[in-house]
């Protein structure tokens, strides 16, 4: 295949549309690949690109000085020619709640290889549906990216919320001038702590976080073993802080090995406080059951790492998600890996292995 043609992905594998194209994008920018994604969003009942996953598009044109062609709302099929990736700041906004954790999604393996530090200013939703919270990503992907030598600092703003967004967060991320390198988390450990956040903002009442988080709690101890600590903080959100009305609950339990699992949940109109809290901390002991070293959502988005890593990555999780499926897709079509699944017999959980190809930013 000639260096400029496109390499074709459809868009309409599996999961469909945003995984593919933040993957897509990511993988084509740092190899300065060129692709063609066709398709997006099409079995969806309005197709296409929508404002969060345009935006995000062009974050990454930017990032990497590339051409984007079909960058539309509606648009089913993209191609992009990416250039090299400078670093240096930049702002991407939705204008939507469309949510900022997805933005990073995509801009963080561009800023890895980027030749200078990155910062970039985020606008959206930053506590969503559909999507890690942000505060997921600072205080449990930001330690799982680390595992493979991706160094990020995050720093959340304004809270923004559904419908309005209007949220803010500031990324700053260092290059991995030495490339990635391969992690090997197979070893559970124990759970060591558990910490937590629970937030509203606008009108709503503090009581409301202290409902979310007493409720996780009781969870929390009446499952784990006598004498973990648990520390789950509630907040309410100064004026100035929170745009809209809001409330939610990210929890993430430390092990004696070094992983970091995370649960949470969204407070909604038609959502008792309490249950949301109990959502989050059934999410966690879920990963914790298993003894999981990554949770579902890191599942995913430690893929496009592996894959760019130097050397054999190990990480025993839980079952395979329609989103880690559609990036090991991504993945093995725009890198040539091979990502081996193995079934741990006895449990649900398997061990993901990869031998990545060693990217270097000097590669480019």
């Amino acid at each position: 295949m000639a260096a400029d043609t496109p390499v074709s992905i459809d868009g309409s594998f599996l999961e469909g549309g945003g995984q593919i194209l933040r993957m897509g994008l990511a993988l084509s920018a740092v190899q300065v690949i060129p692709i063609n994604v066709t398709k997006i969003r099409a079995g969806r009942p309005n197709p296409g690109l929508r404002p969060q996953h345009l935006t995000g598009l062009q974050l990454t044109r930017d990032m990497c000085n590339g051409k984007l062609e079909g960058g539309q709302i509606g648009s089913c099929e993209i191609t992009f020619y990416p250039g090299s990736v400078d670093g240096g700041n930049h702002m991407a906004d939705t204008q939507t709640a469309g949510s900022v954790s997805l933005l990073i999604q995509a801009a963080l393996p561009c800023a890895a290889f980027a030749s200078s530090p990155t910062r970039l200013i985020l606008r959206g939703g930053t506590n969503a549906d559909m999507a890690p919270q942000v505060d997921y990503t600072i205080h449990v992907f930001r330690k799982v990216s680390a595992w493979f030598g991706l160094n990020f600092r995050l720093f959340l703003k304004t809270r923004g919320f559904y419908p309005q967004g209007g949220g803010e967060v500031s990324l700053e991320v260092k290059p991995s001038n030495e490339g990635l390198w391969a992690a090997d988390f197979t070893d559970f450990g124990e759970v060591a702590s558990v910490y937590g956040k629970s937030y509203v903002a606008g009108t709503l009442p503090v009581k409301v976080a202290h409902k979310m988080a007493d409720s996780a709690e009781q969870i929390l101890m009446e499952e784990l073993p006598r004498g973990i600590p648990i520390n789950i903080e509630r907040i309410k959100e100064q004026p100035g802080r929170a745009v809209g009305n809001g409330s939610g609950i990210v929890l993430w339990a430390e092990t004696t090995t070094g992983c970091i699992l995370g649960g949470s949940g969204l407070g909604k109109r038609d959502r008792v406080a309490e249950d949301v809290g109990a959502a989050a901390a059934k999410e966690i002991l879920e990963s914790i059951r298993r003894r999981a070293c990554v949770d579902s959502h890191s599942q995913d988005q430690i893929i496009i790492l592996m894959a760019l890593a130097k050397g054999k990555s190990v990480v025993r999780c839980g079952p395979l998600t329609d989103h880690s499926k559609t990036a090991i897709h991504v993945a093995e079509l725009m890198t040539k890996v091979k990502f081996n699944i193995r079934e741990d017999k006895g449990s649900d959980c398997i061990y993901m292995e990869c031998e990545g190809i060693g990217l270097l930013p000097k590669q480019r």
